[in-house]
């Protein structure tokens, strides 16, 4: 296991996250997973022992429930909580008021007092907000977060979700009001879902936030256990829960291209999908989730993988995004300005 910056931070983090949404199952999550307590605690302690220090959430998973089996799956692993990189988010409805969803001041107020009574800790290390809110200013939400970072109910925050424009405008917003700066970004990337490329992980980079990837095996379709006919495993996620959209010929493309590197290495194809991630540049860390141990100890061998010049070559040519304005015109007309 690898850790990096949180951002443009000090704190560290594992290359690998692990992520809860499996965790309660109540509602609507029913169908992504419901997992008990005695199974996290188990999923829990099984992540720390192989190197995770960074563990995701979010209010609204299983309606707050994930939560609450999360922050004691963490104190039943008898490790201290300065151990462990805590994240949550807010952002989605948690109630039947007006006002019981978004990114408005007063939906964080009172989403990160419930989500801290709910992880059962006095401090979230990273607070992000779950998605774009078209109706609350940016300004608002950026002053909200900092002063949560004040008064230490939380040590850092950022964003999930949201498009470049509007994280790079939040960057200006807390430089301008001398406010703490966001330092990451929570969003879906794999192999076959290459669209930040364009706009955001060029932004992220240059400002050098935090890249946190969401579903890296796009809801399980790139486990290399589907087929193009529209077979897969019984009861899957996939089969029950189609998310996130892919296009699925060009997924299964990469799976074949994928498919000869796993054999000769003797590993699943999910685990060279998650390498090929792990193998770029701007991921800070990656979230995996797990219905049971034995899922999660195949996506922790991805860490053991190290691919090759010519393998990495090879999958990003079959993934490479097709040519888009203005990319292809910059290419063409400032391709040759580089230093050296």
């Amino acid at each position: 296991m690898r850790y990096k910056t949180l951002g443009n931070s000090g704190l560290l983090v594992s290359e690998l996250c692990l992520g809860t949404m499996t965790f309660g199952g109540k509602g609507f999550w029913t169908a992504i997973g419901a997992l008990d307590q005695s199974v996290a605690d188990g999923i829990v302690a099984h992540a720390l022992e192989g190197g995770i220090n960074f563990i995701d959430t979010a209010d609204v998973y299983s309606e707050g429930l994930s939560e609450e089996i999360t922050g004691r799956a963490i104190k039943n692993s008898g490790r201290a909580r300065s151990d462990v990189v805590l994240a949550t988010k807010v952002f989605g409805k948690m109630g039947d008021g007006q006002n019981d969803r978004g990114a408005s001041r007063g939906h964080i107020m009172d989403g990160v007092k419930a989500s801290l009574k709910r992880l059962g800790t006095d401090y979230i290390d990273l607070y992000q907000i779950h998605a774009f809110d078209p109706l609350t200013p940016i300004e608002e939400t950026v002053r909200a977060l900092s002063d949560l970072v004040q008064q230490g109910h939380i040590r850092y925050f950022g964003f999930s979700n949201w498009p470049a424009w509007a994280l790079m405008k939040s960057l200006g917003i807390a430089d301008k009001g001398g406010w703490t700066r966001p330092v990451t970004l929570q969003a879906y990337y794999t192999i076959a879902g290459r669209d930040l490329e364009r706009e955001i992980v060029p932004l992220m980079e240059a400002e050098k936030l935090g890249l946190m990837v969401w579903s890296p095996l796009a809801g399980g379709l790139l486990s290399g256990k589907y087929s193009r006919d529209g077979g897969g495993p019984e009861g899957s996620r996939r089969v029950s829960f189609d998310f996130p959209p892919v296009n699925k010929e060009r997924a299964f493309d990469c799976i074949d291209a994928m498919r000869p590197t796993a054999e000769a290495r003797g590993v699943s194809v999910a685990r060279i999908a998650l390498a090929w991630l792990l193998h770029r540049q701007s991921v800070m860390s990656v979230i995996i989730g797990a219905k049971n141990t034995d899922q999660l100890a195949d996506n922790l061998a991805a860490t053991e993988i190290r691919l090759t010049a010519e393998e990495m070559t090879a999958l990003d040519s079959v993934s490479a995004l097709p040519p888009e304005y203005p990319g292809w015109m910059i290419a063409r007309q400032s391709g040759d300005r580089k230093a050296g």
